[in-house]
């Protein structure tokens, strides 16, 4: 028997935003995000450091929108991660048997709607597969996670933690396949985690 268990993140406190602007030829128009940090510079420049980071902030949320969902960090953790880019990466992809699987997952390019009440807010679920070193699959299922994140800005530091729990699975080279799919457009992702169980 294969038992299933999903965990949903908190939604993190503190946004850091990482941008690199790529200056064109001279000619070249500006686009919105050397647009929005020139004037998030003068916003700085004035002593408006509020001002200047939201300015930053809705500008990536802007420019994120139109990313294709992807995942920018799928991987096999020790523990519980505890904030987004605050976890124990796993030393291998080596398990005993009855260790529960945890991967630590950071989605990109998510699809925000507003509530109505001047909050917004993003919505995913979470399919998976399991299969063995032929490609047989052993286990399914549809979306067995649901993760819902509500807030007052399109944050970009999502992330989330899945949990597999494999007992009773025989010892041996699997591949796991998590599925993201995204509520509001529709778009889908998956990522694929070879491993390899011990007795």
């Amino acid at each position: 028997m294969i038992w299933i268990a999903a965990r949903k993140a908190a939604l993190p406190t503190c946004l850091c935003l990482g941008l690199a602007l790529v200056v064109g030829a001279a000619e070249a128009q500006a686009g919105p995000l050397q647009e929005a940090a020139a004037r998030a510079e003068e916003k700085a420049a004035s002593g408006d450091a509020i001002g200047a980071y939201t300015i930053m902030r809705e500008a990536l949320g802007d420019f994120a929108a139109n990313l294709p969902l992807t995942i920018g960090k799928a991987a096999f953790v020790d523990g519980v991660p505890t904030a987004y880019g605050i976890y124990k990466p796993r030393a291998d992809s080596v398990f005993r048997s009855g260790e529960p699987l945890v991967t630590y997952v950071e989605p990109i390019g998510l699809t925000w709607k507003t509530t109505g009440d001047g909050k917004t807010q993003t919505n995913f679920t979470v399919d998976f597969e399991l299969a063995d070193s032929k490609g047989d699959v052993l286990a399914a299922q549809k979306a067995f996670g649901n993760f819902s994140f509500v807030g007052f800005v399109r944050n970009q530091e999502i992330f989330t933690h899945l949990t597999l729990d494999i007992t009773g699975a025989q010892p041996g080279d699997y591949v796991l396949r998590y599925t993201l799919n995204d509520t509001g457009s529709g778009r889908s992702v998956n990522f694929e985690q070879p491993f390899t169980l011990k007795p």
